[in-house]
């Protein structure tokens, strides 16, 4: 007979531990991310609904897809419309800072994980028990340590859609062209000179996909979110759940699935306008890179003469990788 392992009591006091210990912590990080969800909404609020539109729209307009900024302004009309406006500007502060948080912490771990073979394979079971484990299991520590209201939405928001951050951010960098790296080590550049001049924009298109889906699976967790309190559109449909009352169920729903898209437009299309000046400032670092001038501190004394300290298979590479960008 097998014994049984009792890993909920376990965790469960690994909670009440934290709870008892940390309680400093959380007020603070409760405080900090009520403060931020409360200005962004302001912000958001601010101005009249319609001037709102008006700037929602522009968005695609300056990106030159006039066919999204139709979508853009028909869609916030209709929002407007079914009066779930103020709900749906609650839910989009929410995602705005559930996913500036999930960026700042994602971007960096991913960046380490490049680095590092270890640290990526410790990390990765991490990211996958984020990625699977049912969202409602995060409500109920997040509702221990914060309480009810935003706060716990923005955090279960925030470990639910941080993977695709670490993700993307790592397999962009690992993508880069390795000649490319070669070549920078060849010419002295440093490990923070390589990351910034180098693999940061080479990897850029990929990070961004990464963000694209941060920000999606942010706006998915809104709905959950409404079951802590959070407000917006996630009460609306926990509401109508709650109540049977299909109506309120599908205006709420439809808000949901009408901000998503344009949120997806939007994001895409910012990517797909940094893919000019990211190709051209790969090429410019790469050119650079080649000709070994690289900005940064490296001294006259410890870059390397390329005919003299250079290993002959790292010249040969960098002047392949010069022949490639002319």
């Amino acid at each position: 007979m097998t014994p049984r392992l009792d890993l909920g009591s376990w965790a469960e006091g690994v909670v009440n531990w934290m709870l008892a210990h940390w309680a400093g912590f959380f007020d603070g990080i409760g405080a900090a991310l009520s403060v931020l969800v409360e200005a962004v909404d302001g912000a958001l609020q601010a101005p009249p609904a319609p001037a709102l539109i008006l700037i929602l729209t522009a968005v695609p307009l300056l990106q030159r897809r006039w066919g999204l900024a139709v979508y853009t302004a028909a869609a916030m009309t209709l929002i407007l419309s079914m009066d779930l406006w103020t709900e749906t500007l609650e839910s989009l502060a929410l995602v705005v800072v559930a996913t500036a948080a999930a960026t700042l912490i994602g971007i960096p771990l991913g960046i380490l994980a490049s680095r590092s073979t270890v640290f990526s394979g410790i990390l990765r079971p991490v990211l996958d028990f984020m990625q699977t484990t049912p969202a409602f299991v995060y409500l109920i520590p997040t509702v221990f340590f914060f309480g009810v209201g935003v706060v716990p939405g923005v955090v279960a928001t925030l470990i639910f859609a941080i993977a695709p951050a670490v993700r993307f951010t790592e397999l962009g960098i690992r993508q880069v062209d390795g000649e490319v790296r070669e070549a920078a080590d060849a010419f002295g550049a440093s490990s923070w000179q390589r990351l910034r001049e180098v693999e940061l924009p080479l990897a850029m298109p990929t990070i961004m996909a990464g963000v694209n889906q941060v920000i999606m699976l942010a706006l998915s967790m809104v709905v959950v979110a409404g079951l802590t309190g959070a407000g917006g559109l996630g009460s609306v449909v926990t509401t109508a759940v709650s109540q049977l009352d299909v109506a309120a169920g599908f205006d709420g729903g439809l808000a949901v699935v009408l901000l998503a898209i344009y949120l997806d437009r939007v994001t895409a299309g910012l990517t797909a306008g940094l893919r000019p000046g990211l190709r051209h400032r790969a090429r410019r670092a790469r050119s650079g890179t080649a000709q070994g001038s690289l900005s940064g501190p490296a001294s006259p004394a410890s870059t390397p003469s390329p005919t003299t300290s250079v290993p002959s298979s790292q010249r040969a590479s960098a002047r392949s990788t010069t022949s490639q960008v002319r």
